[in-house]
């Protein structure tokens, strides 16, 4: 018997055990997840950066929570000697068009409490000597970290807090006895007073398990990256991004300097056929009968066709790929890129087209389901995690301390 069990092991999911073990310590806390390792699907293929908060709504979760997580990260970091570094990135406006759109990003940061400053290509060369540009920002507390660091150090402060934690542990099946929750894995089953659902790019399906309904489907897209060559690695210093289109809901492809002093390109962003494809080939019947036949996705790709189909042909065209990463650092050459690893993100989509834009998290009869944390979840993970726990009614804990 349990008091509160977690089922997902990505980096919401610890983060949320963590903070739960540290408001309850004497709670009997369990984490569930399917994989053999913590952090395998999206926090462990994403690109390491811990991001400012400056394209958020004010005043939604992802702004707050970002801009506090961004800060809470850093300590996290320097607490348990976990690398990072608060690099910075610039933010690049490549011809006058996208000048109004530098200047919204500008004020949103200004808006959302975030150290930015209106920099002039000349002081933009002095950052990133090849990149060409007609204006910029610079945002100051971007970083970059490994998150599956941060995640094994999660993992051995639940341990610590004598939280149990289970690998290769899947969820079939959530039943009821009584007020408590019986979920039925493949290792058997558990039961708990409460259960909270992080399960990423399977949440909606686990809140419709525990009979919550979450209004919202997970559609998942596979973001593709190249990776510079080392002995072309001198292009990249920091962190370049670009004016991202407002009407199109990902930040376009951009350069990333890993931890590990690597440089990553991208990503696009095209629809997976799987839930868990990381492969253009990967295919999965029921995921991808799922999306086809929900009337949001019909009505996402109505209103983003030309966006999508660009982000296609950047899938399949090489060259393509280049040339949008051209126009930030026009030095760049195919030769100079090879394929590296790509990400899926779980991306919430309602039945109306729209995308779900911020953190969702709802609840269910004793329990609390976390249905959209895509980025900047990895930077918001401490304070994603301590949302969640406020979120749990304080009966809930009463009565497992009754029992």
């Amino acid at each position: 018997m349990y008091d509160f069990a977690i089922i997902g092991g990505g980096i919401v999911g610890l983060s949320t055990a963590m903070a739960l073990g540290s408001r309850y310590p004497d709670a009997r806390i369990l984490v569930l997840e399917k994989e053999s390792q913590w952090a395998f699907h999206q926090t462990g293929n994403n690109s390491g950066v811990i991001h400012s908060g400056i394209y958020y709504k004010p005043g939604s979760f992802k702004a707050k929570f970002c801009r506090d997580g961004s800060r809470s990260m850093v300590e996290f970091c320097q607490k348990h000697n976990i690398d990072h570094d608060i690099c910075g990135k610039v933010i690049v406006a490549t011809d006058d068009t996208e000048l109004p759109g530098l200047e919204k990003l500008y004020q949103r940061g200004l808006e959302n409490g975030i150290e930015v400053k209106r920099i002039s290509p000349e002081e933009v060369r002095e950052i990133e000597p090849h990149v060409s540009c007609v204006g910029a920002i610079r945002v100051f507390s971007t970083g970059i970290v490994n998150y599956k660091q941060v995640c094994l150090k999660y993992a051995e402060l639940i341990n610590n807090q004598g939280g149990d934690l289970r690998l290769n542990t899947k969820v079939m099946e959530i039943s009821r006895s009584g007020t408590n929750h019986i979920l039925e894995t493949n290792q058997g089953s558990f039961e708990t007073k409460f259960v909270i659902n992080c399960a990423g790019l399977h949440s909606d399906r686990i809140a419709k398990l525990g009979k919550a309904n979450p209004e919202a489907k997970i559609v998942p897209f596979r973001g593709e990256y190249y990776e510079l060559t080392p002995e072309k690695r001198y292009l990249v210093k920091t962190l370049i991004y670009p004016v991202p289109n407002p009407e199109f809901p990902f930040l376009g492809v951009h350069f990333t300097r890993m931890i590990d002093n690597s440089v990553h390109a991208g990503p696009n962003a095209v629809l997976s056929f799987k839930r868990e494809g990381y492969k253009k080939t990967d295919f999965d019947l029921k995921d991808f009968t799922e999306v086809i036949t929900y009337p949001g996705f019909w009505k996402l790709a109505a209103k983003h066709a030309d966006e999508g189909i660009k982000e296609i042909i950047r899938s399949f065209s090489k060259a393509a790929f280049v040339r949008s990463l051209q126009k930030l650092i026009p030095e760049v050459q195919a030769e100079d890129l090879v394929p590296t690893h790509a990400g899926v993100r779980a991306q919430a989509l309602m039945n109306n087209g729209s995308l779900v834009d911020d953190f969702l998290i709802i609840q269910g009869e004793n329990s609390v389901h976390v249905c959209n944390a895509p980025s900047p979840a990895a930077t918001s993970s401490l304070e994603i995690g301590k949302a969640v726990v406020n979120q749990i009614p304080e009966q809930a804990h009463l009565r497992s301390l009754v029992a």
